[in-house]
């Protein structure tokens, strides 16, 4: 009882400091980095200490340029242990040992993700140690097995580190001053190190275990914080109940004045047809600018059909309702709206909860922008591009619904994220599941959530209709649905940010893709995403034991 008192009392102290406008801290250390990931009104400012998100992974150092296909689309994005490649930075001796240097960045930043599979898809663990050296130490600060210490069974906790779908994933900040090198004993196989990176000159307090040890309590707040989801205090819902018809639009008009949406919800009275979700659309405006045009279903990450999880900033229930907790601030006006296109009359509820902002030169407008196409055709392989921004903003999330009409595996494709006009993508992925935290996409078709990540739907299962334990097979045909929110690994821009997916399948086939992107900007940051009405309804037609029913529990 008086652990639960305590975690309450942590959790409302949390909750104060996510509602107040945001100092900036003294320096950047493991508290205020985890005080950070649960501040939801942060990532609605420009961070007061900018940085921008880079990543070291295994994809194939054959991948130079997209003026050479043939070397840009290769996927062999590991080291098997007998072949010549090297999907790594460089062989080490240390202390008479032979090290494989994964990561080696010589600047000021924080390890805010790391992701890494099992070795065998079929066989949980791997036989590799792998060390973090901070600073230049000539001892690692952490040491243990590659997995062990990312999956949650380590010594970082749930639901920092977690085992997802066949793989390790953690978001535990480790800050460093100087540098940052990773190694492991054996050739590595796959992995992601992503990190942001700080001007010289930033202040960083290094990570230390002691300091990791004196953090454990914030730590168990700020863990049950992310389990356990809740908006900030708000006034009075606003709140509209209606029957939708065919094309008909009803709007919601927000307090005028300064003020911001801290939750908003949508609820249908039917999901029997899955494409309903698809068909509804959210449409927002704030201070006389549309910022929001997304399918409910891409919005609040369903994708097609009512697919239940539970994120930090998203909730979809097994009662229909759909609720987000992005913070979307305005200073004079705003206005939500629902758009029916599905042809039939549709009956609609929306709330909308306001609260009080704190408006000043970082802050920025709420985007939500759409995107579908089918067919898509997988040969030649090509880059499916989610969003292109101009200007400066903060990107946060995505959720990417994939149409695959073959039961071979659909989704090797890698992220490609280009920032500021860079030559090359700073970060540069290696799988579309990776990019979503699980691994061995043509097995793991079964669901799975996290604070920050998600598989609400693959192939027929999702969180009411489980696959079953004894289940080995590797049909992901039919549809699939993968969301991934950002709390410590956003994406700041100061120009420009383009977010390609690879389109790589095993497969000479057509397929359907469709995406939803949510982002921050100011009012001159433009997308190149605009609404889509008649793509909607461009939607390859479910497979026939695609119905009702697939949403039903064993």
């Amino acid at each position: 009882m008086k652990i639960i008192t305590k975690i309450s009392c942590l959790l409302s102290v949390l909750f104060a400091l996510s509602t107040a406008a945001p100092a900036v801290p003294d320096s950047i250390r493991i508290e205020s980095l985890l005080q950070e990931m649960v501040d939801r009104d942060r990532l609605a400012r420009f961070p007061s200490r900018d940085f921008r998100l880079k990543q070291q992974s295994s994809y194939n150092r054959a991948s130079k340029t997209p003026e050479e296909p043939e070397g840009w689309f290769t996927n062999q994005d590991f080291n098997p242990p007998r072949a010549n490649t090297h999907n790594f930075i460089r062989i080490e001796e240390n202390h008479g040992r032979k090290e494989w240097v994964l990561m080696d960045h010589q600047a000021p930043g924080a390890i805010v993700r790391t992701w890494m599979p099992w070795l065998n898809q079929k066989k949980p663990g791997a036989n590799i140690t792998m060390r973090i050296y901070l600073d230049g130490a000539e001892e690692p600060t952490f040491e243990g097995n590659m997995l062990g210490m990312f999956d949650g069974t380590g010594v970082i906790p749930y639901p920092f580190a977690h085992a997802s779908l066949r793989s390790a994933v953690s978001f535990f900040p480790i800050p460093y001053a100087k540098s940052c090198k990773v190694t492991t004993d054996k050739k590595p196989f796959f992995f992601q190190f992503t990190f942001r990176e700080y001007a010289e000159g930033t202040p960083i307090e290094t990570f230390t275990m002691a300091d990791f040890d004196a953090a454990k309590e914030l730590a168990v707040a700020t863990g049950q914080q992310l389990l356990h989801p809740i908006a900030a205090a708000a006034g009075n819902p606003q709140h509209f109940s209606c029957t939708l018809d065919d094309q008909a639009e009803h709007s919601l008009q927000l307090p005028t004045g300064v003020g911001a949406v801290r939750e908003l919800s949508v609820k249908l009275g039917d999901y029997s047809d899955p494409n309903i979700t698809r068909m509804v659309v959210l449409k927002m405006e704030f201070d006389g600018k549309p910022t929001v045009w997304c399918p409910i279903g891409d919005f609040f990450g369903s994708g097609l059909g009512l697919n239940p999880f539970e994120g930090w900033y998203r909730t979809v229930s097994e009662d229909g309702s759909m609720r987000c907790r992005w913070v979307m601030p305005y200073q004079k006006d705003a206005q939500v709206s629902l758009l029916n296109l599905s042809g039939a009359p549709v009956d609609v509820v929306l709330e909308v909860k306001t609260g009080d902002w704190e408006w000043d030169a970082a802050s920025m407008y709420f985007h939500a922008n759409w995107r579908g196409q089918y067919p898509v055709a997988t040969r030649p392989f090509s880059d499916w591009n989610y969003v292109s921004l101009k200007g400066q903003g903060v990107y946060v999330g995505d959720t990417l619904t994939v149409m695959n009409p073959v039961e071979q595996w659909w989704g090797e494709g890698d992220e490609k994220i280009w920032v500021d006009g860079e030559d090359f993508p700073s970060i540069f992925g290696t799988g579309t599941e990776d990019y979503y935290g699980y691994s061995w996409g043509g097995r793991s078709t079964d669901f799975y959530q996290h604070p920050f990540h998600a598989q609400p739907f693959a192939h027929q299962y999702n969180k009411l209709n489980r696959k079953p334990e004894s289940d080995e097979s590797r049909n992901t045909q039919g549809f699939s649905v993968e969301t991934r929110s950002r709390a410590l690994d956003t994406m700041p821009f100061g120009s420009s940010l383009q977010l390609d997916m690879e389109v790589w399948s095993g497969t000479d086939c057509d397929m359907g893709y469709q995406v939803g992107v949510y982002w921050y900007g100011f009012a001159t940051t433009t997308s190149n995403r605009k609404p889509e009405p008649m793509e909607v309804h461009n939607v390859p037609p479910l497979p026939a034991d695609f119905t009702a029913a697939s949403f039903k529990r064993n």
